[in-house]
């Protein structure tokens, strides 16, 4: 694998990411990955690695770069209860500087990148607050988009005038979501509010629930990862990618 650290110049600053693909000469198509609210650190490397084995050029920026480089904020600790709610506390405010304005001119500035490196049209895989973020990316940019994949999602669908369900139509990508089981972030009627606004839309899409997954469970590195769930979502991702950006 060749892997480093690099900067893509946004329209609001500079944004410091990860870039990772296999060690050869060829061509290979691009792969935009969202990091999940805990920020751009060994495991989401780790992901992104195995993801550009698969035969793909893996990007992975900051996207809380606005308030700094990675890490922007030290993990919370999972021996201490209070440091979780904590956490959310300080990352929330970072959270909604993420609007779908800002997603639009920060995916096209990733895009842009990925298109000097990488070949054809990208994949997006999104996971947390990633999912909705690579959402608004991919609906800002429904020409330059050919998948999408979302993992334990949170958010996709509010009482907000801008919730990310309502853009169902401006999507141009194939879709797969592995939801966790019993999310509050992403409740039951709220995946069959997502799947109905997809369906009315005619967006080619897959939604699953990964029974006994709780929310975060492709991160080893939190007390929520769930071995079974997380080698699941590797399989669907790359079959989605697999469909979505390769030659057949």
């Amino acid at each position: 694998m060749q892997s480093s650290a690099v900067d893509v110049t946004v329209a609001d600053g500079v944004a410091d990411a990860y870039l990772t693909r296999p060690d050869d000469d060829r061509e290979h198509p691009g792969v935009l990955f969202i990091m999940d609210a805990y920020g751009l650190r060994p495991r989401i490397e780790e992901m992104a690695d195995r993801i550009a084995t698969d035969g793909y050029v893996v990007l992975v920026p900051n996207v809380f770069y606005r308030a700094g480089r990675a890490p922007v904020l030290p993990m919370p600790d999972p021996d201490d209860p209070a440091s979780g709610p904590a956490f959310m506390q300080s990352v929330r405010p970072l959270i909604l500087q993420l609007d779908p304005g800002a997603a639009a001119r920060d995916g096209e500035a990733y895009l842009d990148y990925l298109a000097r490196v990488a070949s054809g049209p990208v994949g997006i895989t999104g996971y947390c607050m990633g999912a909705r973020f690579g959402w608004r990316v991919a609906a800002a940019h429904p020409d330059r988009v050919a998948s999408l994949g979302g993992f334990h999602a949170g958010g996709l669908v509010t009482d907000a005038p801008d919730s990310p369900h309502l853009s169902a139509g401006d999507l141009g990508a194939e879709l797969y979501f592995g939801h966790a089981d019993n999310d509050p972030s992403m409740t039951a009627e709220q995946i069959a509010v997502l799947e109905q606004s997809l369906e009315d839309a005619a967006v080619i899409h897959r939604s699953e629930v990964y029974a006994g997954a709780v929310h975060g469970y492709t991160m080893a590195d939190r007390p929520s990862w769930n071995e079974s769930a997380c080698e699941r979502h590797f399989k669907e991702l790359l079959a989605l990618l697999d469909r979505t950006l390769k030659p057949h």
